[in-house]
């Protein structure tokens, strides 16, 4: 199966109902996607499809056979993507850091849909993105940020 990640050709040899994140992380060699739940319930393995966000532990392999995926590794790419993670820098978001690839990945994704999201957008677009740490404010501020730059 070809799949287009990060702009960069892979055949990946696995079946179609393998999940897209363990095609990612075992296959591929991108580990920056992470397994939270398997259950598309935390978001730690958010990555974009065609550039929406998407929950790769729960996306079969066929489902995404020739579209485009962007992970993390691949999310700086875009201007937009820049400022995300410039954003977190600025906001000292992350803790542990476990889960900020997917709330990073959903932000974008907010973001490249509502440039200019509200307060209530912004907890609605990131809600389902979990961290055990806490930093919800810190990466609700980092998303006004970006929108503002």
């Amino acid at each position: 199966m070809k799949l287009d990640i990060n702009g960069t050709a892979h055949e990946v040899d696995a079946a179609p109902d393998m999940p897209l994140l363990w095609a990612l992380r075992d296959i591929v060699g991108l580990t920056g996607t992470k397994f939270g739940c398997g259950a598309s319930l935390c978001g730690a393995c958010t990555v974009h499809v065609d550039g929406q966000a998407t929950r790769a532990c729960v996306t079969p392999l066929a489902s995404v056979a020739g579209r485009r995926i962007t992970t993390i590794e691949g999310v700086a790419a875009s201007e937009l993507g820049r400022k995300v993670q410039a954003a977190w820098i600025a906001e000292d978001v992350p803790q542990c850091g476990y889960c900020q690839s997917g709330q990073i990945m959903s932000a974008v994704s907010l973001l490249a849909q509502k440039p200019h999201p509200s307060d209530a957008e912004i907890r609605s677009a990131m809600n389902g993105n979990l961290c055990r740490c806490g930093t919800y404010n810190r990466i609700h501020q980092a998303i006004r940020r970006a929108a503002e730059a």
